[in-house]
């Protein structure tokens, strides 16, 4: 096993209290030479090679922080023959195309179930449940650091720098909180979700992301008047016959909605097809022994020789993905300035005060996209509208 954190950890904690399942971790490899570990230390080594080049090791579980590294190696242990278990989203991202193709060539088993959504088993359910259903659409709440901040802050009307603190404290957080509130987490388990539901690979920076690190109490105020939440939602969803669209942004979220309930470090996941309609799947998406299940489960899984076979990707259905959809959005800015930037084509709702003003208004995703460096940069927060429009249904 690499990496002993809080995954590494919960998953040990998972593999002692497993009844059904047993397995023995021969070695762990960690970077920290002087950090305390809580078990002895000649389970321990700080050479990689140690695992990879050990012919009596069959499985390589994965669960280091760094996606360069974990990208070395899952590489050298599927060319080695060694089935691998991964948990690291950025990584796989960026390189499923090349990790599908060692697969096959070194007829060797890459599982990932925990890179995405927690213990919820999406990727699984993708892969088995909707091998053959025509998918709709794929969204839901992947992160559960955000919807925790967002959660303590509608709930107890804290500002966001004092949530962030409180969730860093409980390690619900990357180590680089930005993955986290800015989106990007989300938007690499958008990719992945993407390639099992509808079998195109997306790099991941072609898709927009849009976070909640510039999120204000005046926003969730306007949620509360409306009945509404806010919740991170990334959204893959079908356009037409052959063409998806995806994208992850904060969206206004009513009574009747699945993710209204999801509080906390909690996730949900919307599956909608054409025959089965919607299914909401339900569970924990951060900290170590909700990841660690996952871990097990598809530790579990290699054993049995489970694989994934990918067979939206070869089935080559969904082909084109595009940003060319309308989208209707609350932005919220201070400056005369702020509003200039955005190309609205149409606005339903202004505001304007002393303190904030907003607009509710319809633009093109393309355009978004394309002002993302600007976006960061300014007093601003944007979130999607529900799905039926702004004004909440009671």
């Amino acid at each position: 096993m690499f990496g002993y954190g809080c995954v590494g950890q919960g998953l040990h904690d998972v593999l002692l209290n497993s009844r059904g399942f047993r397995t023995d971790i021969k070695k762990i490899c960690v970077k920290d030479r002087t950090k305390p570990r809580r078990i002895r230390s000649d389970h321990f080594t700080f050479d990689k090679n140690v695992i990879l080049d050990d012919p009596e090791i069959n499985l390589v579980v994965e669960l280091i922080s760094d996606p360069e590294e974990a990208y070395s190696i899952v590489k050298q242990s599927l060319m080695s023959g060694k089935n691998v278990v991964s948990a690291n989203k950025k990584m796989l991202a960026l390189h499923l195309p090349e990790m599908i193709e060692l697969q096959q060539k070194y007829n060797t088993s890459l599982l990932y179930e925990a890179s995405c959504c927690g213990c919820i088993p999406i990727i699984r359910n993708l892969e088995e449940y909707y091998d053959n259903e025509m998918l709709l659409s794929v969204k839901g709440i992947f992160n559960g650091s955000t919807n925790y901040i967002l959660t303590k802050m509608y709930n107890e009307n804290s500002d966001y720098a004092t949530v962030l603190q409180e969730a860093q404290a409980l390690g619900y957080l990357e180590v680089d909180p930005s993955l986290d509130v800015d989106g990007l987490d989300a938007r690499d388990k958008l990719a992945i979700i993407t390639l099992h539901a509808f079998g195109l690979f997306l790099n991941p920076e072609e898709i927009f992301a849009y976070g909640i690190s510039s999120i204000s109490t005046f926003d969730l105020q306007y949620a509360r008047e409306k009945g509404l939440k806010i919740k991170l939602v990334p959204t893959v969803r079908k356009i037409d016959e052959s063409t998806i669209a995806s994208y992850v942004i904060p969206q206004f979220i009513k009574q009747e909605h699945f993710l209204y309930n999801v509080e906390n470090e909690y996730n949900g996941v919307i599956a909608e097809a054409a025959f089965s309609n919607k299914q909401f799947f339900y569970g924990r998406g951060a900290g170590g022994h909700p990841t660690g299940s996952a871990v097990l489960s598809d530790i579990s899984a290699n054993s049995y020789e489970y694989r994934y076979e990918y067979k939206k990707l070869f089935q080559q259905i969904e082909t084109n993905y595009t940003r060319n959809i309308p989208i209707e959005i609350y932005f919220r800015y201070h400056q005369k300035e702020d509003l200039d930037l955005i190309p609205f084509t149409d606005i339903r709702e202004s505001y304007k005060s002393h303190d904030h003003n907003f607009v509710v208004g319809t633009l093109n995703l393309e355009d978004l996209y394309r002002l993302r460096p600007l976006l960061a940069e300014r007093d601003v927060f944007l979130a999607r509208t529900p799905d039926n429009g702004i004004a909440a249904e009671k």
